[in-house]
């Protein structure tokens, strides 16, 4: 299995050596260099090595996640407070906070959506500083 996957990883090596010397020149427009076929190939390649490196990181995850219950208790708990945050986040989102000259690109649906991941960022960074700060306080005053 390794002999194969290092033949695959030479094979693709090579491929975007080559692929890497077709590409456009630096004169070239920008338009007409997007559209380059070596290009696009090159993407292809990316996005095919993104995908299989995703698929074998969520595999081994899951795998070690199910063999461990232990873990699998934390990650549930895990996952339930982000979806607490979430929701929240959600519900003080008001979706009406942009100024009107921004709001005609885009629906009060969308905005709230922006505005719950903004509140998210807010209640985990608040929450991330907290759970740095109150063990530092705790072990200045015990000692």
């Amino acid at each position: 299995m390794q002999k194969i996957i290092k033949i695959a990883l030479i094979a693709i090596g090579v491929l975007s050596a080559v692929l890497w010397y077709l590409l456009p020149s630096a004169d070239m427009p920008a338009a007409e260099a997007a559209q380059s076929g070596a290009m696009n190939t090159m993407f292809i390649i990316t996005y095919l090595l993104l995908g299989i490196a995703v698929v074998v990181s969520l595999v081994f995850t899951l795998k070690n996640l199910f063999s461990n219950p232990q873990g699998l208790k934390k990650t549930l708990f895990v996952v339930g407070g982000f979806l607490l945050v979430v929701g929240v986040s959600y519900v003080l989102a008001s979706g009406t906070d942009v100024d009107p000259e921004f709001l005609a690109m885009e629906d009060e649906s969308t905005i709230k959506k922006i505005g719950m991941g903004l509140n998210v960022f807010f209640i985990l960074t608040i929450i991330a500083v907290l759970s740095l700060v109150i063990p530092a306080v705790k072990n200045m005053f015990s000692k």
